[in-house]
């Protein structure tokens, strides 16, 4: 997808606020901490093309109004992801903003899921 020049300009501005993670990366932190929530971000018609086997769905529309039901402890760790790695960036921002102190964007997203054989669910 051909991202316009200012939401790319966005997404680097938030950047250097968040933490970012590879798949590797990833894969280790969900192995490790049993607690930790790896949540799709993408909108509900890509989620119901694909997602990750072990994610929840919380769309980058709807973030904001249903983390705090769907995650109550501001110190869970979360694993966040979009389809190229782009949304994520921005909605690690603002879980961040609202008071989430362990929050990851997954680098590369679905994209780079699918292409290292993540377990998915269709």
């Amino acid at each position: 997808m051909q991202h316009s020049p200012e939401f790319l300009k966005l997404v680097e501005s938030v950047r250097p606020r968040i933490r970012e993670l590879t798949l590797d990366q990833a894969r280790e932190h969900l192995k490790s901490n049993p607690d930790a929530v790896l949540v799709d971000v993408r909108e509900d018609s890509e989620w119901n093309d694909g997602h990750a086997a072990e994610a929840v769905h919380l769309g980058k529309g709807i973030l904001e109004r249903d983390i705090e039901k769907a995650i109550p402890d501001p110190a869970t760790e979360i694993i966040l992801y979009c389809g190229g790695g782009y949304r994520s960036a921005l909605a690690a921002e603002v879980a961040q903003h609202m008071g989430y102190k362990n929050v990851f964007s997954l680098i590369g997203g679905y994209k780079a899921m699918v292409a290292a054989d993540w377990p998915m669910l269709r």
